[in-house]
Formats: C-alpha cells, sequence, structure tokens
C-alpha cells in the first residue's frame, strides 16, 4: 500500500480529501503544517508528500524547497495544491520541486489521476 503524507492547514480539506485518498487504497498520514511535515519525516517514509502551498508560518513553497535539498526527502515526489490557480502559481510550485500542481477546490478524480500518474497505486492496480 502506498504511503502518502497530506499536509493541509485547512480541516475539513484534511477530512475529504484524506478519507477519499483512503477509498482509493493509499495509507495517508496527516499533518497541518509543514514543521510537523518536516519533523514526521524524519522518523517515517512516504510515497509521496501532498502539500498544501498556502500555510501558516512555513509555506508550502518553504516545505517542498526544504524537502528537495535534504537528501533522505529530496526523491520523495510532491505534489502540490493550492486555491491560487494562476499560472504563475503553478511555476513557483513546479520550481520549488514539487512534481505536478492541482488548484482547490479539489476535483477527486483528478486529483487521484495525478496521484498515479507521481506514484502508482499498486493495490488498485492488481485489484
Amino acid at each position: 500500500m502506498k504511503r502518502i503524507l497530506f499536509v493541509e492547514d485547512d480541516e475539513m480539506s484534511r477530512d475529504v480529501i484524506s478519507t477519499r485518498l483512503l477509498r482509493s487504497g493509499y495509507d495517508v498520514t496527516m499533518v497541518e503544517d509543514g514543521r510537523k511535515a518536516l519533523d514526521i519525516l524524519t522518523t517515517q517514509a512516504f510515497d509521496l508528500i501532498i502539500l498544501d502551498m498556502s500555510m501558516p508560518g512555513l509555506t508550502g513553497w518553504e516545505t517542498a524547497a526544504k524537502l528537495k535539498a535534504a537528501p533522505a526527502t529530496a526523491s520523495i515526489p510532491l505534489l502540490a495544491l493550492s486555491a491560487h490557480a494562476m499560472s504563475a502559481d503553478r511555476k513557483k510550485a513546479l520550481e520549488a520541486g514539487c512534481g505536478d500542481f492541482d488548484s482547490k477546490p479539489v476535483n477527486l478524480p483528478r486529483l487521484l489521476g495525478k496521484i498515479e500518474a507521481l506514484i502508482g497505486n499498486t493495490e488498485k492496480q492488481t485489484a
């Protein structure tokens, strides 16, 4: 089962999206900010990190840059989520090291497609 770290400060977004990810066969761990994401990554491994870009404190852009700069986390694919859907926001997320970008409100089938493109879902593919 593929493991996803979902970093999102909005509780409703965490609940809705994580429920869908769980139903789709992913193991999901949630944290509400970039600092907690960096902390949990010192003790746990993940196949993908979904990262809200507009969080208080350590933003998603700053978190992505730190993750990509650290050898232990540099290879983990990042998927940026943002309510800012302008092409400049997408470009900024990709420049920070994110492998893909999706806008809010989230279209769940589209998000699942992007996740599968980044890491696949062997549980779903073999079922």
